[in-house]
């Protein structure tokens, strides 16, 4: 795998580093060797977002990453992702100092930096690339929904959210190591960028797509994921909320993949959606009830974002609480066993029992 440096200055471990975030705790495309933020310099970016060192630190500068390792890494990540898509002036700087340095460029802004004259003439001079990961593919390719994946055989379970940013992804990517792990075969469909960028070989960046094409471009990987590699589930990572009025990805994700089951993300402690301080998060049972009326779904299980919530007694006294409240399976993908949520798939879906093995990891 190529290596990475991930820029997100001021943001690591924050909400708009969800990109770099996402990045530290799994990559199947590069190898990130530093994150640059000289907020949280010095320090290493497991600890930080996790608590659990994963030996990744975090630099003042590019420059001092480079001086650290020794050689300049090939690829330079843009990491953060601001509500507007659109690059700082503070950070346009950086970038081309890392198009001078030799690296390639990826980034998931709805600004592309291969169409910018500057960045373009910077790196033809270089013999370095740009790749725009949010560039929809050109009009002609394209394709429109077509009822093809109610053809699929594999169980279909998207995971849904409360609100944006929520962790929705995370959830996503560690239930399908998951389930693979117990001999479910599983693969993941992203529909964002970071779920690109860290490898999903199925997806597409459903926030760039004219809304034509949306539940058709889904459908679409969701068919091409089945057919070549026969899994026993399909997960399909969830962007935004249903209810939240500032997105349609949602919809288009229950639409496009039809799935007949959906995980819900919530943060019990989250009170005001993000970038929004005046409009309050759905409840859990709000969107439940949304998500089920739109859909020919169910919802088989909800899963914790525990920003905000302290201890682990906290955690699971939230657990218990849902738990009553909706008679559903809650866990926390992050602290609590995987088991869990093996456990939540399989007693929704008894047919996948049989696929089943004793973990391996």
């Amino acid at each position: 795998m190529p290596r990475a440096a991930v820029f997100c200055e001021g943001q690591f471990a924050k909400i708009d580093g969800k990109t770099a975030n996402g990045l530290v705790r799994h990559s199947e495309r590069y190898a990130v060797i530093g994150v640059v933020d000289s907020t949280r310099a010095g320090l290493d970016s497991g600890t930080v977002l996790d608590g659990k060192k994963n030996d990744i630190p975090i630099f003042a500068s590019l420059a001092q990453l480079i001086a650290h390792t020794g050689s300049t890494p090939e690829t330079f990540i843009y990491g953060v992702a601001p509500s507007d898509g659109k690059l700082p002036s503070a950070h346009r700087a950086v970038v081309l100092e890392a198009i001078r340095s030799g690296m390639n460029i990826v980034c998931g802004l709805h600004m592309y930096l291969g169409e910018d004259t500057e960045m373009v003439h910077a790196s033809k001079a270089s013999g370095v690339s740009i790749h725009d990961v949010r560039k929809p593919p050109p009009i002609h390719e394209l394709r429109v929904f077509d009822g093809s994946v109610t053809n699929v055989r594999a169980v279909r379970i998207a995971v849904l959210g409360t609100d944006c940013a929520i962790g929705k992804r995370t959830t996503a990517t560690i239930l399908t190591d998951a389930l693979n792990a117990h001999g479910i075969r599983t693969v993941l469909v992203g529909t964002g960028q970071t779920g690109l960028m860290q490898g999903a070989r199925y997806g597409v960046a459903m926030d760039a797509i004219p809304p034509q094409f949306l539940c058709g471009q889904l459908e679409g990987e969701v068919v091409k994921a089945d057919d070549e590699q026969q899994p026993d589930v399909i997960v399909v990572e969830g962007q935004g909320a249903l209810s939240h009025p500032a997105f349609c990805t949602s919809a288009s994700i229950l639409r496009g993949s039809q799935p007949q089951g959906v995980i819900i993300q919530h943060a019990p402690e989250r009170v005001w959606r993000v970038d929004f301080p005046k409009m309050p998060v759905a409840s859990p049972a709000q969107e439940i009830a949304l998500i089920q009326s739109f859909a020919d779904t169910k919802v088989i299980g909800l899963t914790l974002n525990h920003e905000g919530m302290g201890d682990d007694a906290a955690i699971q006294s939230a657990i218990n609480q849902l738990t009553t409240a909706l008679g559903l399976p809650v866990t926390d993908a992050l602290r609590r066993p995987t088991q869990a949520l093996v456990d939540m798939v399989c007693d929704a879906f008894p047919v996948l029992k049989a696929c089943r093995e004793p973990l391996t990891v």
